[in-house]
Formats: structure tokens, sequence, C-alpha cells
């Protein structure tokens, strides 16, 4: 009893944790699968149903972790419930004792009958085997054998028996055995079994109640999924199917679209648009790829579409070079314009799309042939429209043809060709600038700055046809393309002047150089100067082929000029009376043009024109005395016409600007050779001989010296109006130093001439002079009548202040011979008679 109340004591305590032990106890709920029992005996009873029949596995032994908004509970929060129902539970213990008069134990099965428990050791073997099978010969001839050692249990010997009624009772007695054996385990676990049956219907029950839940479950669900997952499945494949259609719908419009690509192509092509028709071409291509793969009935359009690629490359290319020569083969007063504006940007874009970058090279070809065939024609031109129309004119040997054309012909044809030429360039340059916006355009380079667009600072109005939406050039690819325009630009630049260099060297014989006056080489200078300025304002670069073909021309006429002027220059002084001559109008001019903007400048008509210059004829129109700056000039007529070549030199210089530092050495050798032969004439009295002259006066000295000094302001002006043209003006300068120091040189020996002619006489009169005071002495009235001469001599000519200097120089030597006469006479200054 004591035991018994320990032990339930010890279970009424709670909680405490219940080890595997305990839980395995017997308790009145236990209960055993029948078919378990009958299988496998030593197998206890499972937890439940479900563990029973498929394992300790099914149940899943997921860990669940503590409630974190519920407070921990441990033991100590149940000590005082468990010892007060402690108390309770004890009371009822001893009422159930005194009621039912002793512990309640639980009820054992009864032991069986020794004689029941008898082993089953007797029974053979071989019914104990798996595979017992009575069709098996073997195993029925075994059984048939055992009917001799049956044993009757109960007899101590055996007797001869009937052989199968011993078998059959062997067989029943083994039978018996084992019926004995499986009652007594049957009543082993009796209790097992009500309770594993009780155990079933309660579990039946559960099943039961779950089957329906399941059930209602199942329903539930069942309209759920038919009202609301369904029909939103629904909703969600109509939507699928919407977007299939729209897709299919898409796909069958891309198609048609797809189909009409042959048709757009022959369409773009005719406005033309190469560059939309290439782009349908890619994109349609791109498109049968990704979009209508496997599609049958366009499984030739591919090769076809390529082959229609091909075919724009060759219309792209047979376009342009009918375009270009079409351009450049109108007449030459329709080269105002581009022909065709949009054409021309529809093909450049075109090329670039297709990555052809060598129409620059083909317009630069064409442009060449154009400009061979402009100087042909008007060379022909000319040669027909001066032709005597004697026999036919050959069309081959035309620079012998040129030699027959007159100097204004010749330069009229130079100014026409620079013209027609002109043209050509400028031309090119507008089709250049269309080239090179396409090429911004499609190279995605804003054309437009400061508000204003290409089109209105080159004042053309390009078409936006075929303008690209994307870009197609690269900006490496746009470098590439916009050198070769460039390069289009210099070499046409380039061309014209080689071409114009050409025909200017047809007429480089002497005849045409002996010919030529300063006025028309001046013309021509100006027509190579302004067409070579127009090529580089168009392609910012100059060409060296028209400047140097000009340059060897104009040395050639430089020095015929030259030796044209020094000749000259030595028949004039040869001729030259050295007496003053009057001044004509046009001289005048010069000398005021001189004086208001320092430089020597003559009209053309004054170039030209013949002054004929009168020695000593005042009858003659014009003044008697070249005015500058209000200072005169009384000059002889050799001086004029020198100034006269000055103005010719210098504006020769002017024109041509290449070859300024040659015609200023050849002017300086011009004065100088002017600067010695007039010395030789006048003080060498070279002009006794040449033009018959008694005596050198002098007025001829006093007019060589007025001469030479209007030379030195000629060339002055000159030197500062010719120096800014040379750039090695270091010799230049040294040479004029020499010159003007020649010249001062040559008119100090004119005043020393002067003075020491005065001298002459004054010294002749002073040693004829007889002292005899107080008569005055013929001597001195003849020194006083040349003093008077002398004066009225030189004081029209030289200026006031050379004057006084030259008779003060005079005076003085004339108080030095009256010194020497004095001393040699041996007059003394003492008051005598002598003495006066």
């Amino acid at each position: 009893m004591e035991a018994k109340s320990s032990k339930q004591k010890q279970n009424s305590t709670f909680p405490r944790k219940s080890s595997p032990r305990d839980m395995e106890l017997w308790k009145v709920l236990s209960s055993q699968n029948l078919p378990a029992v009958l299988n496998d005996p030593n197998r206890g009873k499972q937890r439940d149903f479900f563990t029973k029949l498929w394992g300790e596995d099914f149940v899943e032994t997921a860990f669940i972790g503590n409630l974190e908004h519920l407070p921990e509970v441990s033991y100590s929060s149940f000590e005082h419930y468990l010892k007060k129902v402690n108390k309770r539970l004890k009371q009822h213990e001893k009422l159930n004792h005194a009621i039912s008069g002793g512990p309640l134990s639980p009820k054992r099965p009864a032991a069986l009958p020794e004689k029941l428990q008898s082993d089953v050791s007797g029974i053979p073997r071989i019914f104990m085997q798996s595979n017992f099978d009575l069709r098996v010969p073997e195993t029925f001839q075994t059984i048939h054998s055992l009917k001799g050692e049956v044993t009757s249990p109960s007899e101590s010997s055996s007797k001869p028996l009937n052989s199968a009624k011993v078998l059959q009772e062997k067989l029943a007695h083994y039978l018996d055995i084992v019926e004995v054996q499986i009652a007594y385990q049957v009543t082993q676990k009796s209790d097992s079994f009500f309770q594993a049956m009780s155990s079933h219907d309660a579990l039946m029950e559960k099943l039961s109640r779950t089957s329906k839940t399941v059930s209602s479950l199942r329903s539930n669900l069942r309209n759920m999924d038919q009202y609301l997952v369904q029909d939103s499945l629904k909703i969600l494949q109509c939507a699928q199917m919407k977007q299939n259609y729209f897709a299919v719908v898409e796909k069958l419009k891309l198609m048609v679209t797809v189909n009409q690509t042959q048709s757009m192509l022959q369409l773009l092509l005719s406005i033309p648009d190469y560059v939309a028709a290439i782009d349908l071409i890619c994109t349609t291509q791109e498109i049968l790829v990704q979009e209508l793969a496997g599609i049958n009935g366009f499984r030739h359009l591919s090769s076809q579409l390529s082959e229609m690629q091909r075919l724009i490359d060759k219309i792209l290319s047979a376009e342009f070079e009918r375009y270009v020569t079409a351009d450049l083969n109108r007449p030459l007063d329709q080269y105002t314009e581009v022909l065709e504006e949009d054409k021309l940007a529809s093909i450049v874009y075109g090329m670039l799309r297709q990555k052809y970058f060598n129409f620059a090279n083909k317009y630069k070809e064409e442009a060449f042939t154009s400009i061979k065939a402009t100087v042909k024609q008007l060379v022909i031109e000319e040669i027909a429209a001066n032709d005597s129309g004697e026999g036919d004119m050959r069309l081959t040997g035309t620079g012998e043809q040129l030699q027959g054309l007159s100097l204004n012909q010749w330069r009229q044809l130079l100014e026409r060709t620079a013209e027609a030429l002109l043209r050509v360039v400028n031309h090119v340059k507008v089709v250049h600038d269309v080239m090179r916006e396409a090429v911004d355009k499609s190279s995605g380079k804003n054309v437009q700055s400061d508000g204003k667009s290409s089109e209105e600072d080159s004042g053309i109005s390009y078409l936006n046809i075929s303008d690209p939406s994307e870009t197609l050039l690269t900006p490496d690819e746009r470098k590439i393309v916009n050198f070769c325009l460039g390069e289009l630009l210099c070499s046409v630049c380039d061309f014209a002047n080689d071409q114009f260099a050409q025909l200017l060297t047809m007429q480089s014989k002497e005849i045409w150089v002996e010919r030529a006056t300063a006025v028309q080489v001046c013309d021509v200078a100006r027509i190579v100067d302004n067409f070579v300025d127009s090529c580089i304002r168009v392609c910012d670069k100059r060409s060296t082929a028209l400047t140097s073909a000009f340059k060897v021309q104009a040395s050639k006429f430089i020095n015929k000029f030259h030796q044209d002027q020094k000749d000259k220059l030595t028949m004039i002084l040869a001729s030259e009376t050295w007496k003053q001559t009057v001044v004509p109008q046009q001289f005048q001019n010069l000398a005021d043009k001189l004086h208001e903007t320092g430089k020597l400048t003559l009209p053309k008509r004054d170039l030209d024109s013949s002054v004929s210059i009168s020695n000593g004829n005042h009858n003659s129109a014009g003044a008697p005395a070249l005015v500058m700056g209000g200072e005169k000039y009384v000059v002889v007529g050799s001086i004029l016409l020198l100034l006269k070549m000055m103005a010719e030199y210098c504006l020769c210089a002017d024109e041509l600007s290449v070859m300024a530092p040659n015609l200023l050495r050849c002017l300086v050798e011009l004065l100088q050779l002017f600067n010695s032969r007039s010395c030789q004439l006048v003080l060498g009295a070279g002009a006794l001989h040449s033009v018959g002259l008694n005596t050198i006066t002098s007025t001829n000295l006093a007019l060589m010296s007025r001469s030479l000094q209007l030379v030195l302001v000629a060339a002055e002006a000159a030197k500062q109006q010719l120096l800014p043209s040379v750039t090695d003006s270091q010799r230049i300068v040294m040479h004029l130093a020499n010159l003007e120091k020649d010249i001062m040189s040559h008119c100090k020996e004119i005043e020393n001439k002067l003075l020491a002619l005065i001298c002459g006489l004054v010294s002749r009169e002073v040693s004829q002079w007889d002292a005899r005071p107080p008569v005055p002495s013929n001597s001195f009235r003849n020194v006083s009548k040349h003093m008077r001469k002398l004066h009225e001599a030189i004081s029209e000519v030289l200026p006031e202040k050379q004057v006084q200097n030259l008779y003060r120089n005079a005076h003085k030597m004339f108080k030095i011979v009256l010194k020497e006469q004095l001393v040699k006479m041996n007059i003394l200054n003492n008051g005598g008679p002598q003495h006066g």
C-alpha cells in the first residue's frame, strides 16, 4: 500500500518531465493494433494511429520557440496550487481506499496450465519455413515421411498406426499446439486488444468528424475556387488571351508591312530618298531574323533585299556621277546656284549611310575636267572671235595661235578666264557646303550657331529631305569625310591655279614681254592677285603655281622694262640742254599727289600718254616751276621724265607686290644711272659734245643742283612707299643710303663748282686790280658785275637759303683773295693814300 501510495503520489506531482520509460508504462488507455500483435508481438504500442502505421517519422517534430508576448511560467508559480491540491488528493485517496477495501491493481491474466505452456519445439521445422508449400514434391515427400515418427503425447511408447491416419493425427496435434499458443498469447494481450478496439472506435469517430470537416472544407474550397479563384483566373486568362491576340495582330500587321517593303522601296527610290530605303532594308532584315524567323512566305525576301541593297549602291554611284556631270557641265552663267540641292543631299546621305567616302574624289575629278573644258572653250572662243577668216581654224596648237592676239585681247582673255574659273571654284565651294552640312547632320552635329543656320550664312536654302534621324557617322568617320571635303576645295583651287598658270605661260615668248606696257602688266597682276585672293578665301590656302608663273613673267617684264627705262633715260640725258623747262599740269598733279599722300602715283592715262617737254619755251602751256609744299623747283626736262619713270616703278611695285624688292633695286639702279650720267654731262662737261653747248654755265649748274634736290625728295617718298613690301629690307636700305649719299655729294660738287667759278672770276679781276685811290677801279666794278650776274642766274633756281650760303662762302673767298692781293701789293693799313 505504501509503495502504491508513494507511486501514485509521484505520478500526481505536476509538472514534471516524463521520461521515455514512463511513457512506455502500461495504462488503461494503452492499446495494441491486432495485426501488429499477431505479426510482431514483441513490438509495443505506438503513440497514435498514424505512427503505428507509417512510423515515428510521420509526425512532424518541428521546434516551436517560446512566445515573445507571454511571460515565462516556471515551476515556482504552481507551488502554492500544488500544495493545496495535494491535500485534497490525499483525502480523496483515503475515501476511495475505504470504499474499495484495498488499492486498485491492474488485472493480470491467469497463468495457463503447465501442459499448455509446452514448447513448440516438437513441431518440425519445415512447418516454420517461410517458403513452405505442399505443391512442391520435395516438401510433400518430407511431410509424408513423418507418419512413422508420430508418438502420442499421452503414451510413453509409440505404436504402429495407419500411416494416413497417423499423419492426420500428427498434423492435428501440431495445429492444436499452435492454437493453444495463439490462445495463450491472445489471453495475454486481451486487455490490450479491447483497449485497441476502444481506441479504434474513438479514432474512427475522430476520423468521421475529420472527414466531415474535410468535406466541408473541400466544399468551401470548391466554392471559393469556382467563384473567386476560377473567375480571377479566367480574367487573367482573358487578359493573357487579349494580349496574345494583340501580339498576333501586331505580328500580322508587321507581316503586312514587311510584305509591302518592295513597293515602299520603289516609292522611296523614286523620290529619291536613299537613306530611308537603305534603313528600310536593314530594318526589314532585322525583323525577318528576330521577329519573323521560320515563316515560309518570307524565306526568299532576305536575299531579295540584299540584292536590292546592292542595286541601290550601284544607283547611288550612277546618280552621283550623272548629277556631277550635269551640274558642272552647265553654261558658265548658271554656276551661281546648286543644281537640285535636295537630290544632292539625298545622294550624299545615302553614300554616308553606306560608308562610301570617296564621293569627294569623284566630284574633284569631274571638277578638274570642267576646269579644263572651261579654259579650252574660252581660248577657242577668243581665237575664233579674232580669226581673220582665212582658212579653217585649227583646234590644236592654240599656244601658237594665242601669239597672234593683241595685248588687250590677251588681257581680256585672262580676265574672262579668271572670272569663269572663279565661278567654277565658287560653285564647288557651294556644293562643298551642301556636302559639309550633310556630313554634320549625319554625325549628329548641330549646324546652327548664334541663331543663324548655315543656309543663312551661305545664302542657300537647303531642303530637309532625307535628313537622317539617327547618327550615321562616328566622330572619327566625320573627321575623315571633312578632311576629304577640305582636300576637294584645296585641290580644285590648286588645279584652277595650274590651268590659269598654263594659260599665262602660253604668251611667255619675248614678243609679249617686249610689247607689254607697265599698265598692261599691272592689269594682269591685278587679275592674278584677285584670282589668288579669291581662291584663298575659298580654301584658306595659297596656291603657288599661278604666283610663281606670273612671277617669272613679271621678272622678264621688269628686266625688259628696266632696260627700256635705262635706255630711255640715257637718251633723254644725251639730248638734255640743261635749261629751265616748262612743267606740264600732269607733273604738277604728280607733285601735288606726292605732297598729299607721300606716294608717287599717276593715273593710267598719264602713264600711257607721251609728254613733250619744252626746254626754255615759256610760251608752252604749263608753269615755269614745279611747286611742292609751297617750295618751287625750277628743273630741267629730264627730271620731269625721271619723276614719271619713278612713278611707274612705284605703280608697278604696288601692283606687282611679289616683285616689289626687284623694282626697288631697279629704281635705285636707275637713280644711280641718272646721278652718274648727269654728273658726267654737267660737271664733266659731257654736254658740250652731246648737245653742242659752248660752256657749262652757272644756270646749268644751278638747274642740275635743284633737280638733284627734287630727286632726293622723290627717292625718299619712293623709299617710304616700297619698303613695307620688301622682306629683306636691310640691303635695300643700304643701297638707298648709298644713293642718297652719292646725290648729296653730287650736289656738293655742283655747289663747289659754282663757288670755284665765282672765285675764279674774282681772282682774275683782283689780280688785275691797280690800286689808284680815290678813283674806283674797273676790277672791283667787274667783281660786282659778276656777283650780280651770278645772283641773277641762280636766284630764280636755287632756294634763297642755299643762295645765301653760296654768297657767304664766296664773300669769304673774296676776302681771302683780296688779302693775298693786298699783301702782294704791299698795301698796309697805315692811313696813307693807298689805304684809302
